[in-house]
């Protein structure tokens, strides 16, 4: 069975339906994406931007990783993921990832680790803008769980 595989980085909005096509493979059966958008609040702040930066060498080496590793881990078809940097306004894009496999598990948990790997691996960092005109870097340090702030 043939494997795809691509990771990548853009300034430019993310295309899920083009990234989705990269996906198509007549072994899949299930295919499951992932699309984290840009929210209007954090922490009870009104957010109103967010910038991303990037250590793109690392971050495309690392995303392969990680891909590769979803290959080999969930019997997955196919897994392709793309993340932003730059300046992101609320409803965009931030990040998007797909996964396919024969079966719907394996999609599901295939997905499910390439978003989480991501999140805790890649040398990518957010500052969040908020409508006060204040502005703060968050999430910095390495979490191997994520939790849900109270609000």
């Amino acid at each position: 069975m043939e494997q795809r595989c691509w990771f990548s980085l853009t300034e430019q909005p993310i295309d899920p339906e083009q990234l989705t096509s990269l996906l198509v493979n007549p072994a899949a059966g299930a295919c499951v994406t992932f699309a984290g958008w840009v929210r209007n609040h954090h922490s009870g702040k009104v957010v109103a931007a967010l910038t991303y930066q990037v250590y793109p060498e690392l971050a495309i080496k690392e995303g392969e990783r990680i891909l590769q590793e979803a290959l080999a881990n969930f019997a997955l078809c196919g897994a392709v993921a793309c993340h932003r940097y730059g300046s992101l306004q609320v409803g965009d894009v931030a990040v998007w990832v797909g996964a396919t496999a024969a079966h719907r598990r394996a999609a599901f948990q295939g997905a499910m680790y390439i978003i989480d790997e991501i999140k805790r691996r890649l040398p990518i960092w957010k500052k969040e803008h908020y409508a006060d005109g204040s502005a703060i870097w968050v999430n910095c340090c390495s979490l191997t769980t994520h939790q849900q702030p109270a609000e």
